[in-house]
């Protein structure tokens, strides 16, 4: 195992930090800091970091000691079976890869009996390492007949020789310059050429774009490559990952003719065929066999596995951007609201939520036909009097928006908000469903959760797995691990970037909170359930299980609001509250007529509250959040409305304006909402009047836009939609 400073400047030096920086991040990930306690609380310990710099580091240390840990295990491996030597230690310590350490250690894998193997066996191996020196006058059939031997099964020498270039093959293809030099080429010269498998013409019409499909690997978008590869999967596409001649109408017939799979093949001889003799030609045959048989199905496994982690890595990267635009949605606030969970044939569940969400009541109305609507309208302005109403949410699913239409046509002094239900019947049949609303039916659950989603985004959609929430670009292709710590780093620092109402938050959202946890958060629940409200952030420490360090991690992240302290209700982590209390003293005024008056403020040095625990960025943050006290960093709500009379795919013409609403970025564009149950497609090509390199630099989920309708494919449901003028 490396010395532990060996990291800190190899992360400094490649992530372009201080070496001290990377120490001070890493020794308090050790400790079980979160990100993003790290980032907002501990600035002076590592230089101001951002969460997404940390995060890198993070990921890349981790990297780093599965590499030492694979080299540990494979020094252990070599050593057991007594093949470990000073050099080989050397090369193993030495290598940055974990690509290096197991071409390094390819020769001595055990492994199933191979051709070589069986070869080796029958004494093979002297005649094997003589044509390897293809040293004139060596005759290789002469040479054989000394290895001929019926006993050891070598009855005649074209066995022999047969055997010695197994012997060879496999020598070639395990050489670990070899392997690198060819490695290379792969990755520069390697094509991803995909073909339909025979007889699924029918059932591939979904991938029919790639039916015969051919370009560098290299340069293989992310998402093609994940859309072949479900192909392959899926049994119906045949791909490769190889050198090969490039074909197509650019190329002249000198250029086909010319093959990189032979230009890959003599990089390899080059390395083993030293000159023209009958020796160096058994040698040549014995490579091209070793290339062809062992190298490269070996070589386009590894540059498969390569371009399938990048072009992952991609869709993580896109899934996690669109989760945290979703999570950091404007919310409406605490509003009484009614809630709509639309349906034809079952009817419309509504739910009226009071300003803090809890179910007030809950009814079911019809708009099948006029006479239904006539009374579905008289009920829903029954509620809306009764309860004071101040808005109306309805899930965007079937019959949303017949839904919207006749509650706008209601003429209703409050307004009207479609609302997606992506993932709110996942949230229904959830145990945190059953356990808030144990005797109500799955369909009046959702409603609610539609109803506080428009309240507060957050709150309420990290009671569901962010996969269901569909803002993914072939997220069930992906690693799964990856992809959860992933969405988890989001979440996390989403709900810590807006913070946490210690009083009213629920149990999964509380469960977010900086070193709490499901089991912290249901002991922090139960507390409150058990003792009412709690008055100071110091209480915490009275729940059982919970600690010093939990507190530590978590109380700057926590809000009470009315509390008795007035800092409590802050951003202000309680460490820091001794130095809010002497600025107060300062100016002769209490902690509260500070965070009241901005005239007092003024007259704050912050170099005078510098003190070796606390630094200048802390002291900033703290004048900073004295400003505006636990401020939500979301932007404000606008209400938004898609056109009206435009409600299904069959009224859409080509030429149309619509607002709509952005409901996923993916590399290659972004769907929009246009209220016809059926999201358009605004192609990377169409999103602006420039070229576009990341969609994201010019749209975000939940972003209001106007496109302009380009196309409609009715029988494939598909609609091409343009942001430009």
């Amino acid at each position: 195992m490396r010395c532990i400073l060996e990291y800190y400047g190899q992360l400094a030096s490649e992530l372009q930090l201080r070496p001290d920086q990377t120490e001070a991040v890493a020794s308090l990930l050790d400790e079980g800091a979160t990100i993003p306690f790290i980032a907002r609380y501990r600035k002076e310990a590592h230089g101001g970091l951002d969460e997404v710099v940390i995060t890198a580091l993070r990921d890349r240390l981790q990297q780093l000691r599965d590499l030492d840990a694979r080299r540990e295990a494979v020094i252990k491996s070599l050593g057991e079976r007594q093949l470990l030597n000073q050099d080989l230690a050397s090369k193993i310590a030495a290598a940055s890869t974990l690509n290096e350490v197991e071409d390094i250690y390819l020769p001595y894998r055990p492994k199933r009996r191979t051709r070589a193997a069986i070869a080796r066996e029958k004494g093979l191996e002297a005649l094997a390492d003589l044509l390897l020196e293809q040293k004139y006058p060596t005759r290789p059939k002469e040479e054989a007949l000394a290895f001929v031997s019926e006993e050891k099964g070598v009855e005649n020498l074209e066995l022999a020789l047969a055997g010695a270039r197994d012997i060879i093959a496999e020598k070639a293809s395990e050489d670990a310059a070899a392997r690198a030099a060819l490695r290379d080429f792969f990755a520069r010269r390697a094509l991803l050429s995909s073909s339909l498998v025979k007889g699924r013409e029918e059932e591939g019409a979904k991938f029919r774009d790639y039916f015969t499909w051919q370009e560098p690997a290299s340069r293989a978008a992310g998402h093609r490559i994940l859309a072949m590869l479900r192909g392959e999967k899926e049994g119906l596409l045949s791909l490769h990952f190889l050198p090969g001649a490039q074909t197509g109408p650019a190329l002249s017939k000198e250029a086909e003719a010319i093959s990189d799979a032979e230009t890959a093949l003599a990089l390899l001889r080059r390395f083993f065929v030293r000159n023209t003799s009958a020796a160096a030609e058994q040698v040549r045959e014995a490579v091209d066999d070793g290339y062809k048989r062992l190298l490269a199905p070996s070589l386009e496994n590894e540059l498969r596995s390569q371009l399938r982690q990048k072009a992952e890595e991609e869709a993580i990267s896109v899934f996690a951007r669109n989760l945290r635009d979703l999570l950091l949605a404007p919310p409406l606030g605490q509003k009484r609201i009614l809630a709509v969970d639309p349906g034809f044939r079952t009817g419309c569940k509504m739910v009226v939520l009071d300003a803090q969400g809890a179910l007030l009541h809950h009814d079911l109305i019809h708009i099948m036909n006029p006479g239904q609507q006539k009374e579905a309208g008289k009920k829903v302005r029954h509620l809306v009097e009764r309860y004071a109403l101040e808005a109306i949410a309805v899930g965007n699913g079937t019959a949303g928006r017949e839904s919207e239409s006749l509650l706008r046509d209601l003429k209703l002094p409050i307004p009207v908000i479609m609302v997606s239900e992506s993932g709110a019947s996942v949230y229904s049949a959830s145990e945190a469903a059953r356990h808030e609303f144990p005797d109500l039916d799955l369909t009046v659950r959702g409603a609610v959760s539609i109803g506080r989603r428009l309240m507060d985004p957050l709150a309420e959609l990290v009671k569901i797995d962010p996969k269901s929430i569909g803002v993914g670009q072939y997220q069930h292709d992906v690693d799964q691990a990856r992809l959860k710590q992933s969405l988890d780093d989001v979440v996390l620092s989403c709900v810590n970037a807006v913070g946490v109402e210690l009083n009213t938050a629920s149990r999964e959202l509380l469960a977010h909170v900086s070193g709490f946890g499901p089991a912290l958060a249901s002991a922090v629940a139960a507390y409150r359930e058990s003792n009412g409200p709690f008055v100071q952030r110091k209480d915490l420490l009275k729940v059982p299980r919970l600690g010093p360090k939990a507190f530590e991690q978590a109380a700057g992240f926590l809000r009470i609001r009315g509390g008795k302290n007035p800092l409590d209700a802050s951003a202000v982590h309680p460490e820091s509250y001794g130095v809010v209390e002497a600025m107060a003293k300062s100016l002769g005024c209490g902690v509260r007529d500070l965070l009241e008056k901005q005239e007092l403020r003024r007259h704050i040095r912050p170099e005078n509250f510098v003190s070796n625990k606390i630094g200048l960025p802390t002291i900033t943050d703290i004048l900073a959040e004295l400003e505006k006290p636990g401020r939500d960093p979301r932007p404000e709500f606008e209400v938004f409305s898609f056109k009206e009379g435009i409600n299904s795919i069959d009224q859409l013409e080509r030429g149309m304006r619509l607002p709509g609403v952005v409901t996923n970025v993916t590399n290659f564009g972004a769907f929009v909402d246009i209220g016809v149950h059926q999201d358009g497609l605004v192609h990377i090509s169409q999103l602006a009047e420039h070229f576009v390199k990341d969609p994201n630099t010019v749209v975000s989920v939940q972003q209001k836009v106007q496109v302009r309708v380009l196309e409609v494919d009715k029988s494939r449901k598909r609609i091409s939609l343009s942001m430009k003028n």
